[in-house]
């Protein structure tokens, strides 16, 4: 399943003899190269098949939209009176207005990114009937539920101001409230006003502007550089299938997976796009996906050995979550040296030497170097996350702007 380097190659057959490595396609033939990939032309040029890798990356992850929303109208009460055979002086008899239809939001398991809002922005709920005679109380209007991700904040955009967070599945909030039904003249009946002419119009709908963004839920977040191996460890501790490449910025994407501590424990890890330096002036993708780690209990740094100073590395990603800001500095955190198998010995060994003089200075944070494609290291790794959890609480820390 892995994309083939050599795009564009002439075509080698596979076998040798006349008509060998032909596929039969639609009652004809294709020819197939020598690297299995089936030749979308007649041109004798080899182009590689669209692996399942491809299909995901493609997906569009969608993680903030601005939506309308709008209550319903409350329905007018009803000005009647009672008018029946061998009943004189019937009086008034004029029912209330409906209650008028409310938005509601509603988190749920079923989605996990925003993809839906992207088509539609316009969401409306039902009027309420107006009230009719014999004191008929008009219907309500229906109520609009809308379906968010768990992990969904909810915010006004007129001025950003938090309405509510949605994390648990069934967790629900009313975004705006359907309009009072109106009250009937037989509501203002009195022993003065024994014939009231009057009744009250519904209450007006509410109409609002949000913006809903998503926020990854997971226990432990995978903090690093381009190319630090987030997405190779991410891919071998779970069954998650990032996109893995020999070139920066591979993830574009956020990505989760689900890590077996054993003993029936188990926790969920967060990938997102690496960080550089400048992120929090806009550069890079990272800190445009660092809001999917606020809500993480702990976090790994992936450094790359080879990939220069691990002090300096190591300094600037703290930097980077210091500006972000959310208490993501605060997070309890352990130090990975990635990709052990590329470096020397003595390389290593200065590499680790210079990871723990940097970690002393920060509380004693562990530091362990792994080799995600030997294994090297792993069960250490493995054995460190329940440790790195207990420290963190039961429960996920409380985010601060």
């Amino acid at each position: 399943g892995d994309t083939v380097a050599n795009v564009g190659h002439p075509l080698v057959p596979a076998s040798g003899g006349v008509g060998a490595g032909r596929l039969p396609i639609n009652g004809k033939s294709r020819e197939q190269c020598l690297c299995r990939n089936v030749a979308p032309d007649w041109s004798g040029t080899c182009r590689p098949r669209k692996t399942l890798a491809d299909e995901r990356g493609s997906r569009v992850f969608i993680d903030v939209v601005t939506i309308f929303v709008e209550s319903g109208k409350g329905g007018d009460g009803c000005v009647s009176t009672r008018r029946e055979k061998h009943v004189p002086r019937g009086g008034p008899d004029g029912g209330n207005g409906g209650r008028g239809g409310s938005v509601l939001l509603v988190a749920t398991v079923d989605s996990s990114t925003l993809l839906d809002f992207r088509y539609r922005r316009r969401y409306r709920a039902g009027n309420g009937e107006n009230g009719s005679g014999r004191r008929r109380t008009g219907a309500d209007g229906e109520d609009r539920r809308i379906s968010v991700p768990c992990g969904t904040s909810v915010y006004r955009s007129a001025d950003d101001f938090l309405l509510g967070d949605l994390v648990d599945t069934g967790d629900e909030m009313t975004v705006v409230s359907g309009g009072r039904g109106g009250k009937g003249n037989w509501e203002f009946r009195s022993a003065r006003n024994q014939t009231p002419l009057k009744a009250t119009s519904g209450r007006p709908s509410e109409a609002l502007e949000i913006r809903l963004e998503l926020k990854l839920i997971a226990d432990i977040g995978l903090v690093g550089a381009p190319n630090a191996g987030k997405s190779t460890l991410l891919s071998v501790v779970s069954a998650a299938r990032p996109k893995i490449a020999d070139y920066p910025f591979t993830t574009l994407v956020p990505n989760l997976g689900i890590v077996d501590l054993g003993e029936y424990a188990s926790c969920t890890m967060a990938d997102i796009p690496g960080l550089i330096a400048g992120a929090s002036a806009g550069k890079g993708l990272g800190h445009e996906f660092l809001r999917h780690i606020e809500r993480t209990r702990a976090l790994l740094m992936l450094c790359d050995p080879g990939a220069g100073s691990i002090a300096a590395s190591l300094t600037m990603l703290r930097e980077e979550l210091t500006q972000y800001g959310h208490g993501l500095a605060q997070r309890p955190f352990a130090v990975v040296l990635t990709k052990r198998d590329l470096a020397s010995e003595d390389e290593l060994s200065a590499q680790l030497q210079a990871a723990s003089v940097w970690a002393a200075d920060h509380a004693d944070i562990e530091v362990v170097a792994i080799s995600a494609v030997t294994g090297t290291g792993m069960n250490d790794l493995l054995y460190l996350l329940p440790k790195l959890l207990k420290r963190a609480g039961p429960t996920e820390p409380e985010s601060s702007p």
